[in-house]
């Protein structure tokens, strides 16, 4: 076996993290000496900016100013996108500051917070400068892209250093069914965790249909920063498909592994209070859509060292669920110990005894389900009251996109993934 560092893409992917790092660190190096430790007042309004204009983008802002114009708590002042027409058009929309770069958000000293919408493989980075700017970050789903493992250590290794607030855009997180789980587990209901099973099903490639291309006539220059999308991913001619679809492509995406399991293997890691990966391996691969070069058929199982697995199935080529899911194309996690099992059914949590075992069967009531403005109030409520402890939290960001990348590297590399906790490493 060999370590991460000698693989191809691994050796890549360090290089040019450490040059890009070096880069970035120069731009906010002016932005802040350290992360704002002000207190502030229970009516002062926190400034946001988003970065990223597309759809995802677009969403974060209708949600924020739905809260924007609720309860005050807030205002939104800028966003920022490599895409002038995108960007401008959005700022006209909310009567907010545009910018072309994220630097020049971050140097606007009247954001404190910024949520992250860019394509994955340029999160991560953009997360480390807002980190170094003093903004609190709430960061969109995958916290880093499949080639970026020594991108994703060294931010959550400064996230927890600078004591910064970080939340992952895992908006499941917002239905307390999970932590209501987590906490049974935790008390000892389902005994020593054993086993979870997850999944998310859906249809769609992400092509022109997913992801139209706004004008097919865009080239780069002082209205598309091409340079700026590409981060550091390979280097390639300008082309308007990889630009405006860039999720069909594993320069940039990592299909149902990065794009759609954090949804569901976040919320099972957090209920069953899990450590970094093991081991990892995967199975799929393109099975409908040829188009694309990510797969849209992925399967993973991962072994964590307190001795249980996690499986995780999906494929996006059919959108059945065995059981009625809760909102989402996400199928209702079961997680499974010695004595039980915990899972939702009809929109309660339900505690199923082992066979063998002396207890008995229970059902409880879920306090409130998924909902994005939920999720962003405790965003904003952490920052404005210093609270590192984010639900969706870097930490648990980390564990969750290292057992992604290192499936996702099963599957790319047909092995068998390995993790070392010595060396903090992905061994092939």
């Amino acid at each position: 076996m060999k370590q991460n560092d000698s693989s191809s893409s691994q050796a890549l992917t360090r290089r040019t993290f450490l040059q890009h790092t070096a880069a970035a660190g120069t731009v906010v190096a002016g932005l802040s000496t350290g992360l704002s430790k002000r207190a502030f007042a229970a009516n002062e309004r926190l400034g946001i900016g988003v970065i990223g204009a597309g759809n995802r983008g677009n969403s974060h802002l209708n949600a924020l100013k739905h809260i924007q114009d609720e309860d005050k708590s807030i205002e939104l002042r800028a966003v920022c996108d490599v895409y002038r027409p995108r960007m401008m058009k959005t700022a006209e929309r909310f009567d907010i500051q545009g910018y072309m770069s994220h630097e020049e958000l971050l140097a606007d000293p009247s954001i404190d917070l910024v949520t992250i919408a860019t394509p994955d493989h340029i999160h991560g980075y953009q997360a480390l400068d807002a980190l170094r700017a003093g903004k609190g970050i709430y960061c969109e789903k995958p916290v880093t892209h499949w080639r970026q493992f020594e991108l994703t250590k060294t931010l959550a290794k400064e996230v927890a250093a600078s004591k910064g607030v970080f939340m992952c855009g895992t908006q499941g997180m917002s239905d307390t069914a999970w932590r209501q789980i987590g906490a049974f587990v935790r008390e000892g209901m389902i005994g020593q965790p054993i086993h979870a099973e997850c999944g998310y099903f859906r249809v769609g490639d992400w092509g022109e249909a997913g992801m139209p291309i706004d004008d097919p006539e865009a080239q780069p220059g002082a209205d598309l920063n091409w340079e700026a999308f590409l981060g550091d991913s390979p280097k390639r001619d300008f082309d308007v498909s990889r630009f405006f679809r860039w999720r069909m492509y594993e320069d940039y995406a990592g299909g149902p592994c990065t794009d759609l399991f954090p949804h569901i293997l976040t919320p099972v890691m957090h209920m069953m209070n899990a450590g970094m990966p093991s081991v990892a391996v995967a199975t799929g691969g393109k099975f409908r859509y040829e188009e694309r070069e990510v797969p849209d058929t992925f399967n993973m199982l991962v072994d964590f060292p307190e001795n249980f697995t996690v499986a995780v199935l999906g494929t996006q080529g059919n959108d059945f669920q065995a059981t009625e899911s809760r909102g989402s194309a996400s199928r209702i996690p079961v997680i499974r110990g010695w004595d039980g099992a915990l899972t939702v059914s009809d929109d309660k949590i339900v505690f199923t005894p082992a066979h063998g075992s002396n207890k008995e069967k229970q059902i409880f009531d879920i306090d409130r389900g998924e909902n994005m403005l939920h999720f962003f109030r405790e965003f904003i409520d952490c920052y404005r009251n210093g609270n590192t402890d984010t639900i969706s939290n870097m930490d648990l960001a980390y564990k969750v996109q290292t057992a992604l990348i290192m499936a996702y590297l099963s599957l790319k590399e047909s092995k068998v993934v390995r993790f070392d906790p010595v060396s903090e490493s992905i061994i092939l």
